[in-house]
């Protein structure tokens, strides 16, 4: 048996809670507040004066223009808060794939079995356009990712893309899958 990993060790969206990349402080709640505390601190932490990158208000104002057009798309109900929850998870992925080269299946997997719940309810697609476009998406760059290995020797993807597209083919239903794969690339 593996031992029991240290909980204050583990790593992921909640845990740690927000801290300086410096000093390792913890953040607390009224300097942690998107846009305003990075400009309140002047891009500095309370604690020990260390600069504070400009990447965390940027990603913070983006991620408040997109929540606003969907709120303006949407309208308030049911798609917009699932909406609004699918693309707060698509950033946070975006970056982690940045700094690490890396989806974890703790977001992408969760995303797409809640994807395929919610075409039950044609929310955003319906129940078999989201199934056959969960498995399209998958098998579509798993087909490509093993013809790639097979010619090459080499990985030319991770699994987490064949997740990622799969969670696409689940919210957005197949028709949407040829448009996700012009624009990623």
């Amino acid at each position: 048996a593996l031992p029991a990993e240290d909980p204050e060790e583990a790593l992921n969206l909640m845990w740690p809670g927000s801290q300086c990349p410096h000093c390792q402080t913890p953040i607390k709640p009224h300097q942690n507040i998107p846009v305003l505390s990075y400009c309140w601190l002047r891009g500095r932490c309370a604690h020990c004066a260390g600069p504070i990158a400009l990447r965390y208000p940027l990603i913070e104002a983006f991620t408040g223009i997109c929540s606003a057009l969907l709120a303006w798309q949407f309208g308030i109900g049911w798609p917009l808060l699932f909406g609004l929850l699918l693309s707060w998870s698509l950033i946070a992925l975006s970056f982690i794939d940045i700094d690490h080269y890396l989806l974890p299946d703790s977001i992408t997997l969760p995303l797409l079995w809640l994807g395929l719940a919610l075409s039950l309810f044609g929310i955003y697609t319906d129940t078999h356009d989201s199934i056959v476009g969960a498995i399209a998406g998958y098998l579509s760059l798993w087909s490509i990712y093993w013809s790639f290995k097979l010619l090459t020797g080499k990985e030319g993807m991770g699994y987490g893309d064949f997740k990622l597209l799969a969670m696409f083919g689940a919210w957005l239903g197949w028709q949407a899958l040829p448009l996700i794969i012009v624009l990623s690339s």
